[in-house]
């Protein structure tokens, strides 16, 4: 995973970007557009991001990824800590 998609994805924690919905249901904004926000579970996003990271990764065995799913990982971990 990038730098960038980390920075990206902290920044979202930092600012108050990420609010839960339901048990594993968040809205997690944009990282460029503050007008526009995503719906995201532990292992899904709705982002063009994640949408696309098989057809520019395909067959390189990696999960897809993208900073909403990185910033969902931040927030979990700083909850439980």
């Amino acid at each position: 995973m990038s730098a960038n998609t980390i920075k990206k994805a902290k920044k979202l924690v930092e600012s108050g970007g990420v609010s839960k919905i339901e048990d594993d249901l968040f809205q997690i904004r944009s990282s460029s557009n503050p007008e526009i926000s995503y719906f995201v579970t532990s292992d899904s996003c709705e982002c063009l991001g994640f949408k696309n990271f098989y057809k520019f990764h395909h067959g390189k065995g990696l999960k897809a990824n993208c900073s909403h799913l990185e910033a969902l990982r931040i927030f979990i971990q700083k909850k439980d800590s």
